[in-house]
């Protein structure tokens, strides 16, 4: 990828102008879908980016990179599209990986969270061994929005005992507040973007 380079230590994070470039290619495979799934929405279709090797590449090196900026032990990903995102990211930047699921979908004993959605509740949950106290775990997610799924994933992050060392999102809809929601929860740690609409 261009304006990045990799070290003996991983992947360096884009200086301004590969950052720039690329925002430009990740924007550029992002597919605007109207009134999905319901009228006057607008959805973000990242499937086309995860068709494009290049893209996808340059996304899993540009998350790797802030594994290793963050000192990340290990990463967590929310159902469904961050799986699609961490996985590879873990392997990647060398550390672990940690999917954190709707309730009922793990088996063995595990850690509940709810959060609230616009109209309702909802939970989360991961295996209760999943974390080690002390380690640092990076929260990766396709899109922020109104941040109630990463503000739930930091509070199981905690009560695991292990350290928040941020949230990465390729995606962040700025205009839902998501990043204001999850100020008091990151507590001092850091929200990447990569991109924001």
């Amino acid at each position: 990828m261009s304006g990045a380079e990799t070290t003996a230590a991983g992947p360096a994070t884009p200086g301004p102008a590969g950052a720039a470039e690329l925002r430009s290619l990740l924007l550029s495979r992002i597919h605007d879908v109207p009134d999905y799934p319901q009228p006057g929405v607008m959805f973000k279709d990242i499937t086309p980016l995860l068709a494009d090797p290049v893209a996808f590449g340059a996304l899993t090196e540009a998350l790797a990179a802030l594994c290793h900026t963050h000192r990340a032990d290990k990463v967590i990903g929310l159902e469904a599209r961050g799986f699609i995102l961490a996985a590879p990211v873990a392997v990647r930047a060398g550390v672990g990986f940690v999917p954190v699921r709707k309730a009922g979908k793990l088996p063995g004993t595990t850690l509940r969270q709810a959060y609230e959605l616009e109209y309702g509740t909802a939970e989360i949950e991961m295996h209760a061994d999943a974390l080690r106290p002390g380690e640092r775990v990076l929260v990766i997610d396709d899109v922020l929005a109104t941040g109630g799924t990463a503000e739930a994933s930091l509070h199981l992050i905690r009560r695991s005992g292990a350290q928040v060392a941020g949230v990465a999102v390729l995606l962040e809809l700025g205009f839902l507040a998501g990043r204001q929601r999850l100020q008091a929860s990151l507590d001092g740690a850091p929200l990447e973007a990569l991109t924001t609409v």
